[in-house]
């Protein structure tokens, strides 16, 4: 069993209640838009297994330690993380062909700053976006989203809610 700690579009605000709601977590994923090393070093200090995609808005710096597209393996589940994906029924067309050719369980993106988390039947995984937890961008709302791997269950989704935008 796996806790994760799901966080996007931090545009170089780390919010300093996340460490504590990410306490218990064993992972800590970032879907993209970091926007400063300083975010991408503070979550490293945390001591927790992270993944991390690049976004639109990150430096060379951050797309050189980091990568456009993550596929691995969280218990059961085949996951897939991009920072720019779309949704069920709007995928771009390069994540669509990934995803028809790989079958993912579970596809998490962000940059779009609104939350999602949708079940996909014409390819049959969760979708999850976990909205924007910086200060920049369109959202009222800064969030992120915490969940349960276990074996090939994807369980107890909890969004938090971090207050409003600036």
């Amino acid at each position: 069993m796996r806790r994760i700690g799901l966080l996007s579009d931090t545009h170089g605000y780390l919010d300093p209640t996340l460490k504590k709601h990410f306490d218990l977590c064993d992972e800590i994923w970032h879907a993209g838009d970091l926007g400063s090393m300083d975010v991408l070093d503070e979550l490293l200090t945390w001591k927790k297994p992270l993944r991390v995609v690049y976004g639109n808005i990150d430096s060379h710096e951050i797309r050189h330690k980091t990568t456009e597209d993550l596929w691995w393996n969280s218990e059961e589940v085949h996951v897939y993380m991009t920072h720019i994906a779309g949704y069920p029924g709007r995928y771009n067309s390069r994540v669509a062909e990934l995803i028809k050719a790989k079958k993912p369980g579970m596809v998490i993106c962000g940059h779009s700053h609104i939350l999602k988390i949708i079940y996909d039947k014409q390819f049959e995984h969760l979708h999850v976006n976990p909205g924007a937890c910086g200060m920049q961008g369109l959202h009222q709302m800064r969030t992120v989203v915490r969940f349960t791997i276990d074996e090939t269950e994807i369980k107890e989704m909890q969004v938090i809610e971090l207050g409003r935008r600036g």
